[in-house]
């Protein structure tokens, strides 16, 4: 049953329209991640849940109850901002009891409710401390504390980790992940960063002008994207444009060179021009023992990527990107060599323009 419901909400500013026809449900402790690029509509879509902005039409409703048009203080919903957003002149202890005071709970209540999140949080140590004296990543531990003091029934997180270094980032995003997890919250979270979205959700919305491009498993997401802007925008993809010769066993033609897919294909009739998409490291050396979609290519560059060796073929007019293992017993082309590669006919996705 949906917990958190968008029914075909819109969003306009004067004659824009930033967020059109937004429809999603969320399970109740299910973690889902807004990815786009800026200006996509998905951190206007959290303000919206938040209660900052009021939907130009459509409703929201949570847990079975219309929330649309209250107040941000009227819906019992948490919030973590990229600036942290702490009271420079409280200390940890204050700025997490600050959303109990205001909602004046008893003075015992709060204290032990601080206590908890500040052990929630690893900062017994930091307690009294004032946020000019917190690293980056220790002040959005105290705000998140601070989201989740009021016990809210929806978590929502505006890139919260984009002010962050790279290494802090990964750690506190798996804090985060964790911390929902051992609170069942709902979350919703918003960035542009697919690593990010990727590795902690449940589910990815891809959101590309103000719409919804795919909604799936971050497995989903990856492996199998609808349309070009997916695809493209979620991890290193090659495409190129084909022609379908029989759509039944799913047989297309690039430049003379014959590529089989089992996507897509069978609504579609022959002659059709189709664009397809292949990942990099779909493709392996026929040597290493694929059989399917055998085709020839002449090495034009090798990259070395730490862990990834990534080698880029010609094969027919078109240059592909193949990533492979580095590992000591790995055999390279040179540049300029002709070698044989491979893929599955379930690696060639066709994207829906």
């Amino acid at each position: 049953m949906s917990y958190l419901s968008l029914s075909n909400v819109t969003k306009q500013f004067g004659d824009t329209t930033v967020v059109d026809n937004f429809n999603l449900e969320i399970a109740k402790g299910e973690f889902v991640s807004f990815l786009g690029p800026s200006g996509c509509g998905k951190t206007t879509t959290l303000r919206m849940v938040a209660g900052f902005e009021t939907p130009s039409s459509g409703n929201i409703l949570l847990n079975g109850v219309d929330i649309t048009h209250n107040a941000p203080n009227q819906r019992n919903v948490g919030m973590i901002f990229q600036s942290y957003a702490l009271f420079p002149n409280m200390t940890v202890a204050q700025n997490i009891g600050f959303g109990l005071k205001v909602r004046k709970e008893a003075d015992d209540v709060v204290k032990q409710r601080v206590s908890e999140m500040i052990s929630l949080i690893h900062l017994e140590a930091h307690a009294n401390k004032y946020p000019y004296q917190l690293s980056g990543g220790q002040q959005q531990r105290v705000s998140l504390a601070r989201a989740l003091a009021i016990r809210p029934q929806v978590l929502l997180l505006d890139e919260p980790l984009s002010a962050l270094d790279a290494k802090i980032r990964v750690s506190l995003r798996s804090e985060i992940r964790s911390i929902q997890k051992t609170l069942g919250i709902t979350a919703i979270f918003v960035t542009h960063d697919q690593e990010e979205a990727l590795s902690i959700s449940d589910r990815v919305v891809v959101m590309n002008a103000g719409e919804i491009e795919q909604v799936g498993t971050p497995f989903e997401i990856y492996n199998f994207p609808k349309t070009r802007f997916v695809a493209n925008f979620v991890g290193s993809l090659n495409t190129a444009k084909a022609e379908i010769l029989d759509p039944a066993s799913g047989l297309l033609n690039m430049e003379g060179i014959q590529l089989q897919t089992d996507d897509g294909t069978k609504n579609r009739k022959k002659g059709d021009t189709v664009t397809f998409a292949i990942r990099p490291e779909r493709f392996s050396f026929v040597s290493e023992g694929k059989k399917e979609n055998v085709v020839e290519g002449r090495v034009v560059n090798i990259t070395f990527l730490g862990s990834v060796v990534r080698i880029q073929l010609q094969i027919g007019k078109t240059n592909f990107n193949m990533d492979t293992f580095n590992r000591p017993s790995l055999e390279l082309p040179k540049i300029g060599d002709s070698c044989q590669v491979s893929c599955s006919k379930k690696a060639v996705l066709i994207l829906e323009d």
